[in-house]
């Protein structure tokens, strides 16, 4: 009697523990995080926040050696610090990480994640913005040092553009064909240098509020054609200029309301002229057309999925989607991706993703 009694107890005993283990896998798959869209359902989606890069846990990302070389191994660079600004060329993610004053390379191919080995004459000092070309060569805007440092495919030191003569304070650039766009802030402009001979081609704006004239600019970039679109930061918009250097539009205008800046950041243009621009005040990243009209806005102030936390640096990459597919809802067919730095909070960098719904 006791050997059935201690049978059925072992037997009631083990169907409850399967029960619970079922309950707990149902439950998991019922918490999935759900998919964040802009615009929001039920209008049709265009940008799908993917996730957040901020460890080398996110990715899977394994540690080089050369971090525990560097500061000492109880130091590790395994979380990102405080992003300033981001760039990308196929199979590489680079971040200006100013907690630091470092290049943070997120080697998406190998799933390796590591500093650049600036040493010598190309010791950085306090980097700010940076652009990297399609081949991999790294332009960087270093404020102290008072130069534009570039560094090659395999992360050589190649040359420095630049002096206290000429820059008082780079603080990005941005590269297009055989020339070079230098935002000095302090100086109210954008110098354009030739890439060979490192000599200024054009000056273009100067103090003020008036069409054309800049206050306090922080971020450039350059599109296809040589465009040249500048955050004019304390008259809080954004102006294009042509390739020579002449006023083309105004983005935006002083204001919290939709469509305003308050603080505007960093930019980028896509492939359709559509500009990006963050304003670190919202906490939202405002899409518009190439006739300065806006399309979308998205992100907002937080730290839940697809939101902003002192947003700063901003950048479109076409070439590494694959890595990212993963994360797209089965239904999103992505175009492109977009990278958004925050300077603070828990989540450093938001990854995004434009795109077509092919779903019903």
């Amino acid at each position: 009697m006791q050997r059935t009694q201690l049978f059925i107890f072992k037997q009631s005993f083990y169907t409850l523990f399967c029960f619970l283990i079922l309950s707990a896998c149902a439950q998991h798959v019922e918490e999935k995080t759900p998919v964040t869209f802009y615009p929001t359902p039920p209008e049709q989606p265009r940008l799908q926040f993917l996730t957040t890069l901020t460890s080398e846990k996110d990715l899977e990302i394994k540690r080089d050696g050369f971090n525990n070389f560097l500061l000492g191994p109880e130091l590790s660079f395994s979380v990102i610090g405080r992003p300033y600004d981001v760039s990308s060329s196929p199979g590489k993610i680079y971040i200006t990480d100013r907690e630091i004053n470092k290049i943070l390379i997120l080697d998406l191919a190998t799933k390796n994640f590591k500093i650049l080995e600036d040493k010598g004459l190309g010791t950085l000092r306090t980097p700010a913005g940076i652009w990297v070309s399609r081949e991999d060569v790294k332009y960087i805007a270093d404020m102290k040092r008072q130069q534009v440092v570039v560094f090659d495919a395999k992360n050589n030191f190649v040359r420095a553009y630049g002096n206290k003569e000429l820059f008082e304070k780079p603080v990005d650039v941005a590269v297009h064909e055989n020339r070079i766009f230098v935002c000095d802030m302090p100086k109210n402009q954008v110098v354009v240098l030739d890439k060979d001979s490192g000599k200024p081609l054009l000056y273009i704006g100067k103090g003020g509020s008036a069409e054309g004239e800049l206050y306090k600019p922080t971020h450039i970039t350059v599109d296809n054609r040589g465009n040249l679109f500048v955050t004019d930061a304390f008259n809080f918009r954004v102006q294009q200029f042509d390739p020579e250097g002449n006023f083309v539009r105004v983005f935006g205008f002083h204001g919290d309301q939709i469509g305003g800046m308050a603080r505007p950041k960093g930019l980028d243009i896509d492939r359709e002229g559509h500009l990006y621009s963050v304003d670190a005040a919202s906490e939202y990243t405002q899409i518009f057309n190439e006739n300065a009209q806006l399309l979308l806005f998205f992100g907002g102030p937080g730290i839940g999925p697809g939101n902003l936390y002192l947003p700063a640096g901003l950048h479109i990459d076409y070439d590494n989607i694959e890595f990212f597919n993963k994360f797209a809802d089965k239904n999103f067919k992505l175009r492109y991706l977009l990278y958004v730095c925050n300077l603070s909070g828990p989540n450093k960098i938001n990854v995004y993703g434009f795109g077509d719904w092919t779903g019903k």
